[in-house]
Protein backbone atom coordinates (compact mmCIF):
# COMPACT_ATOMS: atom_id res chain seq x y z
CA UNK A 1 0.00 0.00 0.00
CA UNK A 2 2.82 2.37 0.93
CA UNK A 3 4.62 1.66 -2.39
CA UNK A 4 1.37 2.24 -4.27
CA UNK A 5 0.83 5.61 -2.55
CA UNK A 6 4.45 6.64 -3.18
CA UNK A 7 4.10 5.81 -6.85
CA UNK A 8 0.81 7.68 -7.06
CA UNK A 9 2.28 10.79 -5.42
CA UNK A 10 5.34 10.65 -7.69
CA UNK A 11 3.13 10.37 -10.75
CA UNK A 12 1.05 13.31 -9.59
CA UNK A 13 4.13 15.47 -9.01
CA UNK A 14 5.57 14.62 -12.42
CA UNK A 15 2.22 15.29 -14.06
CA UNK A 16 1.94 18.69 -12.41
CA UNK A 17 5.49 19.58 -13.40
CA UNK A 18 4.72 19.01 -17.06
CA UNK A 19 1.22 20.45 -17.04
CA UNK A 20 2.06 23.72 -15.27
CA UNK A 21 4.07 25.30 -18.12
CA UNK A 22 1.37 24.32 -20.62
CA UNK A 23 -1.28 25.97 -18.44
CA UNK A 24 0.88 29.09 -18.17
CA UNK A 25 1.35 29.24 -21.94
CA UNK A 26 -2.38 28.76 -22.52
CA UNK A 27 -3.04 31.75 -20.25
CA UNK A 28 -0.35 33.90 -21.84
CA UNK A 29 -0.05 36.71 -21.13
CA UNK A 30 -1.12 36.92 -17.51
CA UNK A 31 1.13 39.83 -16.55
CA UNK A 32 2.63 42.93 -18.28
CA UNK A 33 5.02 42.42 -21.20
CA UNK A 34 8.34 44.27 -21.15
CA UNK A 35 9.28 45.71 -24.55
CA UNK A 36 12.97 46.58 -24.61
CA UNK A 37 13.85 49.57 -26.78
CA UNK A 38 17.64 49.41 -27.31
CA UNK A 39 17.92 53.12 -28.12
CA UNK A 40 16.98 56.38 -26.46
CA UNK A 41 13.48 57.65 -27.16
CA UNK A 42 13.25 58.52 -30.82
CA UNK A 43 12.74 56.74 -34.12
CA UNK A 44 12.55 53.12 -32.94
CA UNK A 45 9.81 53.51 -30.34
CA UNK A 46 7.84 55.86 -32.60
CA UNK A 47 7.95 53.30 -35.42
CA UNK A 48 6.48 50.63 -33.13
CA UNK A 49 3.93 52.49 -31.00
CA UNK A 50 1.10 52.80 -33.58
CA UNK A 51 0.79 49.01 -33.41
CA UNK A 52 2.26 47.92 -30.06
CA UNK A 53 0.12 50.40 -28.09
CA UNK A 54 -3.01 48.92 -29.68
CA UNK A 55 -1.88 45.32 -29.20
CA UNK A 56 -2.62 45.71 -25.50
CA UNK A 57 -6.38 45.52 -26.06
CA UNK A 58 -6.04 42.09 -27.66
CA UNK A 59 -3.58 40.77 -25.10
CA UNK A 60 -5.43 42.18 -22.06
CA UNK A 61 -2.08 43.20 -20.63
CA UNK A 62 0.03 46.36 -20.93
CA UNK A 63 3.15 46.43 -23.08
CA UNK A 64 5.66 48.53 -21.15
CA UNK A 65 8.55 50.09 -23.05
CA UNK A 66 11.85 49.85 -21.19
CA UNK A 67 14.67 51.90 -22.72
CA UNK A 68 18.15 50.35 -22.62
CA UNK A 69 20.28 52.42 -25.03
CA UNK A 70 23.98 52.10 -25.78
CA UNK A 71 26.46 50.31 -28.03
CA UNK A 72 24.39 50.91 -31.15
CA UNK A 73 21.48 49.01 -29.66
CA UNK A 74 23.69 46.18 -28.46
CA UNK A 75 23.00 46.63 -24.74
CA UNK A 76 19.24 46.27 -25.07
CA UNK A 77 19.51 43.43 -27.58
CA UNK A 78 21.94 41.52 -25.34
CA UNK A 79 19.63 42.03 -22.35
CA UNK A 80 16.74 40.51 -24.30
CA UNK A 81 18.81 37.62 -25.65
CA UNK A 82 19.66 36.56 -22.07
CA UNK A 83 16.11 37.00 -20.70
CA UNK A 84 13.87 34.01 -19.89
CA UNK A 85 12.19 32.80 -23.10
CA UNK A 86 8.67 33.15 -21.74
CA UNK A 87 7.30 36.00 -23.85
CA UNK A 88 7.43 38.58 -21.08
CA UNK A 89 10.61 40.25 -22.39
CA UNK A 90 10.77 41.11 -26.09
CA UNK A 91 12.81 43.63 -28.02
CA UNK A 92 11.73 46.15 -30.62
CA UNK A 93 14.37 47.05 -33.11
CA UNK A 94 15.67 47.03 -36.68
CA UNK A 95 18.57 45.33 -38.50
CA UNK A 96 20.97 47.83 -36.93
CA UNK A 97 21.06 46.26 -33.47
CA UNK A 98 19.94 42.75 -34.44
CA UNK A 99 22.28 42.20 -37.39
CA UNK A 100 24.90 44.92 -37.81
CA UNK A 101 26.11 45.23 -34.19
CA UNK A 102 27.03 41.54 -33.73
CA UNK A 103 28.62 41.43 -37.19
CA UNK A 104 30.73 44.55 -36.58
CA UNK A 105 31.70 43.76 -32.98
CA UNK A 106 32.80 40.19 -32.31
CA UNK A 107 32.87 40.86 -28.56
CA UNK A 108 29.08 41.12 -28.50
CA UNK A 109 27.58 38.12 -26.72
CA UNK A 110 24.64 37.57 -29.07
CA UNK A 111 23.86 37.07 -32.75
CA UNK A 112 20.77 37.00 -34.92
CA UNK A 113 20.33 33.33 -33.99
CA UNK A 114 19.87 34.36 -30.33
CA UNK A 115 16.32 35.47 -31.11
CA UNK A 116 12.97 34.21 -32.35
CA UNK A 117 11.20 36.49 -34.86
CA UNK A 118 7.80 37.66 -33.65
CA UNK A 119 6.57 40.12 -36.28
CA UNK A 120 7.61 42.85 -38.64
CA UNK A 121 5.81 46.06 -37.71
CA UNK A 122 6.72 49.01 -39.92
CA UNK A 123 8.73 49.82 -43.02
CA UNK A 124 10.99 52.83 -43.02
CA UNK A 125 13.65 53.76 -45.50
CA UNK A 126 17.19 55.03 -45.53
CA UNK A 127 17.74 57.90 -47.94
CA UNK A 128 20.56 59.61 -49.75
CA UNK A 129 19.91 63.32 -49.28
CA UNK A 130 21.65 66.51 -50.40
CA UNK A 131 21.00 70.21 -49.78
CA UNK A 132 18.36 71.64 -52.11
CA UNK A 133 21.02 73.95 -53.62
CA UNK A 134 23.37 71.01 -54.39
CA UNK A 135 24.61 70.56 -57.93
CA UNK A 136 23.82 66.86 -57.59
CA UNK A 137 20.33 66.30 -58.99
CA UNK A 138 20.57 62.51 -59.41
CA UNK A 139 22.81 59.66 -58.33
CA UNK A 140 24.28 59.72 -61.84
CA UNK A 141 25.59 63.24 -61.08
CA UNK A 142 27.21 61.96 -57.88
CA UNK A 143 28.81 59.02 -59.65
CA UNK A 144 30.17 61.16 -62.48
CA UNK A 145 31.76 63.63 -60.05
CA UNK A 146 33.18 60.86 -57.84
CA UNK A 147 34.77 59.11 -60.81
CA UNK A 148 36.36 62.34 -61.95
CA UNK A 149 37.78 63.03 -58.49
CA UNK A 150 37.74 59.96 -56.15
CA UNK A 151 37.07 60.46 -52.42
CA UNK A 152 36.19 64.12 -52.98
CA UNK A 153 32.48 63.85 -52.11
CA UNK A 154 31.83 63.65 -48.37
CA UNK A 155 28.78 61.99 -46.89
CA UNK A 156 27.64 61.91 -43.30
CA UNK A 157 26.10 59.01 -41.42
CA UNK A 158 24.92 58.16 -37.91
CA UNK A 159 28.23 56.43 -37.11
CA UNK A 160 31.04 54.18 -38.28
CA UNK A 161 29.89 50.65 -39.18
CA UNK A 162 26.30 51.63 -38.50
CA UNK A 163 23.57 50.73 -40.95
CA UNK A 164 23.76 54.09 -42.76
CA UNK A 165 27.52 53.71 -43.22
CA UNK A 166 27.15 50.19 -44.57
CA UNK A 167 24.47 51.27 -47.03
CA UNK A 168 26.58 54.21 -48.16
CA UNK A 169 29.49 51.90 -48.86
CA UNK A 170 27.18 49.40 -50.58
CA UNK A 171 26.13 52.19 -52.96
CA UNK A 172 29.77 53.18 -53.53
CA UNK A 173 30.72 49.57 -54.31
CA UNK A 174 27.77 49.13 -56.69
CA UNK A 175 28.68 52.37 -58.47
CA UNK A 176 32.42 51.55 -58.41
CA UNK A 177 33.29 54.88 -56.83
CA UNK A 178 35.06 56.08 -53.68
CA UNK A 179 33.32 58.45 -51.29
CA UNK A 180 34.61 60.20 -48.16
CA UNK A 181 32.76 58.93 -45.10
CA UNK A 182 32.19 61.31 -42.17
CA UNK A 183 30.66 59.57 -39.11
CA UNK A 184 28.52 61.43 -36.57
CA UNK A 185 26.90 60.47 -33.26
CA UNK A 186 23.44 59.88 -34.72
CA UNK A 187 21.37 60.83 -37.75
CA UNK A 188 20.31 64.24 -36.39
CA UNK A 189 23.91 65.57 -36.14
CA UNK A 190 24.63 64.22 -39.63
CA UNK A 191 21.64 66.14 -41.01
CA UNK A 192 22.68 69.28 -39.11
CA UNK A 193 26.17 69.05 -40.62
CA UNK A 194 24.67 68.64 -44.09
CA UNK A 195 22.46 71.70 -43.65
CA UNK A 196 25.53 73.64 -42.49
CA UNK A 197 27.49 72.69 -45.63
CA UNK A 198 30.01 70.63 -43.65
CA UNK A 199 29.27 67.59 -45.82
CA UNK A 200 27.85 67.23 -49.34
CA UNK A 201 25.52 64.27 -48.80
CA UNK A 202 24.07 62.17 -46.02
CA UNK A 203 22.70 58.67 -45.73
CA UNK A 204 19.92 59.01 -43.19
CA UNK A 205 16.76 57.40 -41.92
CA UNK A 206 13.67 59.09 -43.31
CA UNK A 207 12.56 60.45 -39.92
CA UNK A 208 15.42 62.89 -39.19
CA UNK A 209 15.40 64.17 -42.80
CA UNK A 210 11.65 64.39 -43.29
CA UNK A 211 10.96 67.90 -41.97
CA UNK A 212 13.85 69.32 -43.99
CA UNK A 213 12.67 67.61 -47.17
CA UNK A 214 9.18 69.00 -46.66
CA UNK A 215 10.53 72.49 -45.99
CA UNK A 216 12.57 72.38 -49.19
CA UNK A 217 15.96 72.56 -47.44
CA UNK A 218 16.96 69.05 -48.49
CA UNK A 219 16.38 66.96 -51.59
CA UNK A 220 16.22 63.16 -51.57
CA UNK A 221 18.14 61.55 -54.43
CA UNK A 222 17.26 57.93 -53.68
CA UNK A 223 15.79 55.56 -51.15
CA UNK A 224 17.27 52.22 -50.08
CA UNK A 225 14.25 50.00 -50.61
CA UNK A 226 12.84 47.40 -52.97
CA UNK A 227 10.08 49.81 -53.99
CA UNK A 228 9.21 53.47 -53.63
CA UNK A 229 7.62 54.45 -50.35
CA UNK A 230 4.03 55.61 -50.67
CA UNK A 231 4.87 58.67 -48.56
CA UNK A 232 7.64 59.62 -51.02
CA UNK A 233 6.33 58.49 -54.40
CA UNK A 234 8.66 60.83 -56.31
CA UNK A 235 11.87 59.48 -54.73
CA UNK A 236 13.29 56.62 -56.83
CA UNK A 237 15.00 53.56 -55.44
CA UNK A 238 18.67 52.90 -56.10
CA UNK A 239 17.75 49.97 -58.33
CA UNK A 240 15.63 52.23 -60.52
CA UNK A 241 18.77 54.30 -61.06
CA UNK A 242 20.90 51.32 -62.02
CA UNK A 243 22.51 50.36 -58.70
CA UNK A 244 21.74 46.91 -57.33
CA UNK A 245 21.27 47.94 -53.71
CA UNK A 246 17.90 47.52 -52.05
CA UNK A 247 17.57 47.39 -48.31
CA UNK A 248 14.26 48.38 -46.75
CA UNK A 249 14.45 48.96 -43.01
CA UNK A 250 11.76 46.95 -41.24
CA UNK A 251 11.23 47.62 -37.55
CA UNK A 252 9.85 44.65 -35.67
CA UNK A 253 9.63 42.52 -32.55
CA UNK A 254 11.93 39.69 -31.47
CA UNK A 255 11.87 37.32 -28.50
CA UNK A 256 14.66 35.32 -26.83
CA UNK A 257 15.58 32.03 -28.49
CA UNK A 258 13.42 29.20 -27.20
CA UNK A 259 10.27 31.24 -26.68
CA UNK A 260 7.35 28.81 -27.22
CA UNK A 261 5.72 28.94 -30.68
CA UNK A 262 2.26 29.51 -29.20
CA UNK A 263 3.54 32.59 -27.38
CA UNK A 264 5.07 33.93 -30.60
CA UNK A 265 1.78 33.26 -32.39
CA UNK A 266 -0.23 35.10 -29.73
CA UNK A 267 1.92 38.22 -30.12
CA UNK A 268 1.90 38.09 -33.91
CA UNK A 269 -1.88 37.61 -34.09
CA UNK A 270 -2.36 40.63 -31.83
CA UNK A 271 -0.32 42.78 -34.22
CA UNK A 272 -2.26 41.36 -37.17
CA UNK A 273 -5.59 42.22 -35.51
CA UNK A 274 -4.47 45.80 -34.91
CA UNK A 275 -3.94 46.34 -38.63
CA UNK A 276 -7.16 44.52 -39.57
CA UNK A 277 -9.30 46.55 -37.18
CA UNK A 278 -7.44 49.88 -36.92
CA UNK A 279 -5.85 50.08 -40.37
CA UNK A 280 -6.67 53.72 -41.23
CA UNK A 281 -5.51 55.06 -37.85
CA UNK A 282 -2.28 53.05 -37.94
CA UNK A 283 -1.56 54.05 -41.53
CA UNK A 284 -2.11 57.72 -40.70
CA UNK A 285 0.23 57.49 -37.72
CA UNK A 286 2.93 55.79 -39.79
CA UNK A 287 2.59 58.33 -42.59
CA UNK A 288 3.45 61.19 -40.23
CA UNK A 289 6.72 59.34 -39.54
CA UNK A 290 7.49 58.85 -43.23
CA UNK A 291 6.87 55.11 -42.85
CA UNK A 292 4.47 52.39 -43.93
CA UNK A 293 2.67 49.61 -42.08
CA UNK A 294 4.47 46.33 -42.72
CA UNK A 295 3.20 43.52 -40.51
CA UNK A 296 5.23 40.42 -41.36
CA UNK A 297 4.68 36.92 -40.02
CA UNK A 298 7.44 35.38 -37.87
CA UNK A 299 8.74 33.46 -40.89
CA UNK A 300 8.62 36.48 -43.18
CA UNK A 301 10.43 38.66 -40.67
CA UNK A 302 13.01 35.94 -40.04
CA UNK A 303 13.64 35.57 -43.79
CA UNK A 304 13.99 39.34 -44.14
CA UNK A 305 16.57 39.51 -41.32
CA UNK A 306 18.51 36.58 -42.80
CA UNK A 307 18.75 38.53 -46.06
CA UNK A 308 19.95 41.58 -44.16
CA UNK A 309 22.57 39.42 -42.45
CA UNK A 310 23.97 38.37 -45.82
CA UNK A 311 23.94 41.92 -47.19
CA UNK A 312 25.73 43.47 -44.23
CA UNK A 313 28.23 40.64 -43.85
CA UNK A 314 29.36 41.48 -47.39
CA UNK A 315 29.35 45.24 -46.72
CA UNK A 316 31.46 44.94 -43.56
CA UNK A 317 33.93 42.69 -45.35
CA UNK A 318 34.23 45.27 -48.12
CA UNK A 319 34.93 48.10 -45.67
CA UNK A 320 37.55 46.11 -43.77
CA UNK A 321 39.30 45.25 -47.06
CA UNK A 322 39.77 48.92 -47.93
Amino acid sequence: MRNFMSSAVASLVIGLAFSAPTHAKDNYPDKPIQLIIPFAAGDTDRMLRPITDRMEQYLDQPIVMNYKPGAGGGIGAAFTASAPPDGYTIVGSSPGSLVVVPLANKEVKYSLSSFEPVAGISLGGMMIVVPAKSKYKTLADVVAAAKEKPASISYGTSGALGISHLLGESFADAAKIELLHIPFQGSAPAITALLGDHTEMAVSAVGPAQAHIKSGALRALAIFSDKRLSVYPDVPTLREQGFDVGSPTVYGLMAPKGTPPQVIETLYKAAEKVVAEHGPQVTAAMTTLGAEVSVMSPKEYGDYLSGQNQLFTKAIGSIKDK
